[in-house]
C-alpha cells in the first residue's frame, strides 16, 4: 500500500529535524550502528503507532537499519508533524499519518499499518493492539509480540489481560526504570511547561498551578512548576501519593476546591472526567486548562462546548469558552496531550533512553518471543541495565562495583 501523508515536498524540513535529534541521541546512534551490522529484524514487519515527530522518526530509522520493514502511523491527531512524516517516506518507510486528522482518518491510518501483517507492534496508548484484537484477529497468528510505551496503554493492556483476551506477549516498556524514572518525570515535566509557555506566553511565577495526579508524570509537572516559581496544589485519589505530595512541599485538596484557586490546571491521570461540569461551575475566571494524559478525556471539553455562551480562538492552540456568568476558561490543544499538541514533546536526550528501551525490547521479542508464556512482561533487567550503562558511558561517568567479598557478604544467610 502506498503511503498516505500530507505533502512529500515537506521532507527537507523533516530531515533537518531528524538530523538534529540524531546528534543528541547517543544511545540510538549506537544501536543504529549495531543493528545495521547484525540485522536483528531481518525479514520482520514492524507496525508502529507513536507520536510522529523527529525522535520517533529516528527510532523508526534505527529499526529499519536493523532490517525491519516499517509501517508507521501516529498515536495522536495533533502530534503528527507532516514534514517528519514526509522525511520518513523519502527514506523508504511506509507512513500513514497527517496532522489534525479526523477520527475516521485516524482509525484508517491505524488500519493501514495493521493490514501489512506485522510481526512486532510498537504502540503508544494501545490503539494498534486494540484494533488488532477487534478488527484483524486473522492476523494475530503472525504477531510475535509488542511493546507499549505509556501508562495509559498499559492500563488498557492489563484490562485486556485480566479478561484473558490478550493474544500475544506485550512488553511494559513504560515500567522500565530507564523509562518512567526519566521520561515520565523529567521528560513530561519539561515538555509540558515548554508547551504551556510557548502557547500562552504568560508568566508562571507567582501563579497557582493545580496538578491532577501525582504519579511519575505528575511529580515532574509539579516539580517544574515549583521551579518556575508557582505555588502548586496537587489533587489525588491515592492517599499514599497525597502524603508524598505534601512531604514534597505541595498543598493537597480535592479538585472541587482547587478549581476555585488555580490559574493553570494540568491533568496527568490517565482517567476520564478529571475536570468536569462541577469543577467548571466554580473554576476561577481566566483559568488555563490543559491535559498531559494520553487521551483527550481528562478535561470535559465537550461540556464546555455545549454550555458556553461564547467560544473564541484566543491564540493558536488556545480556545476560550465564556460561561453564562461571564467567566472565561481557556483550553490548550483541544484538551489533547499538551506537550505534543502545543510543543515538540520530550527532549531528545530523554527519548533517546526510552526509545533505546523500545528498540532493545523489540529485539528481545524477536529472540525470545516463542519462549514467553506470560502475556504481559516487564522489560528484562539486562535491557534496563544495558541502557543505563550506555548512558553513563556517554556521560563520561563511572560507578563502583561490588568486590567478590562484598557479593559473598550480601548473599550470605548469616547477614
Amino acid at each position: 500500500m502506498a503511503s498516505e501523508i500530507r505533502d512529500i515536498n515537506l521532507a527537507p524540513s523533516g530531515e533537518r529535524k531528524i538530523e538534529w535529534v540524531k546528534r543528541h541521541c547517543d544511545l540510538l546512534r549506537t544501536l543504529y550502528d549495531e543493528f545495521e551490522k547484525t540485522k536483528p529484524f531481518k525479514g520482520k514487519k514492524i507496525a508502529l503507532s507513536v507520536h510522529l515527530e523527529a525522535k520517533t522518526a529516528y527510532l523508526c530509522l534505527v529499526l529499519k537499519a536493523g532490517g525491519a520493514d516499517m509501517y508507521v502511523t501516529g498515536s495522536n491527531p495533533l502530534s503528527t508533524q507532516d514534514d517528519v512524516a514526509a522525511a520518513l517516506v523519502k527514506a523508504g518507510l511506509e507512513v500513514h499519518a497527517w496532522y489534525d486528522c479526523n477520527p475516521e482518518e485516524y482509525d484508517n491510518h491505524i488500519r493501514a499499518v495493521l493490514k501489512a501483517g506485522p510481526n512486532i507492534i510498537i504502540d503508544d496508548g494501545g490503539d494498534l493492539v486494540h484494533m488488532m484484537h477487534t478488527e484483524y484477529r486473522d492476523l494475530i497468528g503472525q504477531v510475535i509480540g509488542g511493546c507499549e510505551e505509556t501508562t495509559t496503554g498499559i492500563i488498557r493492556l492489563e484490562a485486556l489481560n485480566r479478561e484473558g483476551k490478550l493474544e500475544f506477549p506485550m512488553v511494559r516498556v513504560n515500567n522500565a526504570q530507564m523509562k518512567h524514572f526519566f521520561d515520565n518525570r523529567y521528560g513530561t515535566g519539561q515538555s509540558v511547561w515548554d508547551g504551556i509557555n510557548r502557547t500562552t506566553n504568560l508568566i508562571v511565577a507567582g501563579k497557582i498551578v493545580v496538578v491532577a495526579g501525582y504519579g511519575w508524570c505528575g511529580k515532574g509537572v509539579a516539580m517544574r512548576a515549583k521551579g518556575l516559581g508557582a505555588r502548586v496544589i496537587v489533587t489525588e485519589i491515592n492517599p499514599v501519593r497525597a502524603i508524598e505530595a505534601i512531604m514534597d512541599g505541595f498543598d493537597v485538596m480535592p479538585m472541587r476546591e482547587a478549581a476555585k484557586q488555580g490559574d493553570f490546571f494540568v491533568t496527568v491521570t490517565g482517567c476520564e472526567g478529571v475536570i468536569d461540569k462541577e469543577d467548571f461551575e466554580v473554576i476561577k475566571d481566566g483559568a488555563i486548562v490543559c491535559n498531559a494524559g494520553h487521551f483527550d478525556c481528562e478535561v470535559d471539553v465537550k461540556w464546555l462546548k455545549e454550555n458556553s455562551a461564547e467560544q473564541s480562538e484566543m491564540r493558536n492552540n488556545i480556545m476560550g469558552y465564556k460561561l453564562s456568568d461571564g467567566r472565561w476558561v481557556y483550553v490548550l490543544g483541544e484538551g489533547r496531550l499538551v506537550n505534543l499538541a502545543c510543543g515538540d514533546g520530550h527532549p531528545a536526550e530523554i527519548m533517546d533512553m526510552s526509545f533505546a528501551i523500545q528498540a532493545l525490547s523489540a529485539k528481545y521479542l524477536v529472540e525470545h518471543g516463542s519462549e514467553l508464556r506470560e502475556r504481559l512482561i516487564d522489560v528484562p533487567e539486562e535491557v534496563d541495565n544495558r541502557v543505563a550503562e550506555m548512558k553513563l558511558n556517554f556521560l563520561n561517568k563511572s560507578i563502583d562495583k561490588l568486590t567478590p567479598e562484598q557479593e559473598r557478604y550480601l548473599n550470605s544467610a548469616s547477614l
